[in-house]
């Protein structure tokens, strides 16, 4: 039995270690995100349009597919000349004469619409803020793999952190008279609401 204590004490620190920033952030986000409404945002919006030298379309080669990229050169001179950043791996709408191309991220998005013909650009970048942008990590919003994988790591380093919590409980349980009061107090007090007052 002291083996399994301590095991499970050392399991419950090392969960609790891992998971202490990301509990504090998805504490701190799931309030934010409740009072959402109440939160004042001021997005910023900044718009580009622009026409795009005709060399730099002549190396944009046709395609037969409904999606493609950007050439690497028009990419670079968007971001040199406007600081437009476009993802290489992004890739856009294409109808035979016009590119569309969706950049959401967290605490924000970007557009682009590009007209092969004329060569008129159009570019639009909203950002609603830091509160957005932590917002949407809570809900894993636009954050890429990484960022998901980083969530699957997290739950699971959750799940072990209750899991030994629940062991030490279990096992102390007889010194300490309030361990299942409290316990049951913790399970009944969501239910309840979740029965009586959601609708």
């Amino acid at each position: 039995m002291a083996i399994s204590l301590g095991s499970a004490r050392q399991w419950h620190w090392i969960s609790s270690a891992v998971c202490l920033v990301g509990m504090l952030l998805f504490a701190i986000t799931g309030i934010t995100l409740n009072h959402a409404a109440e939160i004042p945002a001021r997005p910023q919006v900044i718009t580009h349009e622009l026409s795009v030298p005709a060399e730099l379309l002549d190396t944009w080669s046709d395609s037969e597919s409904d999606t493609m990229q950007l050439p690497a050169s028009l990419l670079q001179w968007l971001a040199s000349e406007y600081r437009i950043y476009v993802p290489r791996d992004h890739r856009g709408e294409w109808d035979g004469s016009e590119y569309y191309l969706a950049m959401p991220r967290p605490g924000g998005d970007a557009w682009l619409s590009l007209d092969r013909d004329s060569g008129d650009l159009t570019f639009e970048s909203t950002d609603r803020g830091w509160i957005a942008y932590f917002n949407d990590l809570h809900k894993g919003r636009d954050t890429g793999g990484v960022w998901r994988w980083f969530l699957d790591i997290f739950a699971v380093a959750c799940v072990v952190f209750c899991l030994t919590g629940f062991w030490l409980l279990w096992t102390q349980s007889s010194r300490r008279i309030s361990t299942w009061p409290v316990t049951a107090l913790g399970v009944l007090i969501p239910l309840v609401i979740a029965l009586v007052f959601i609708h």
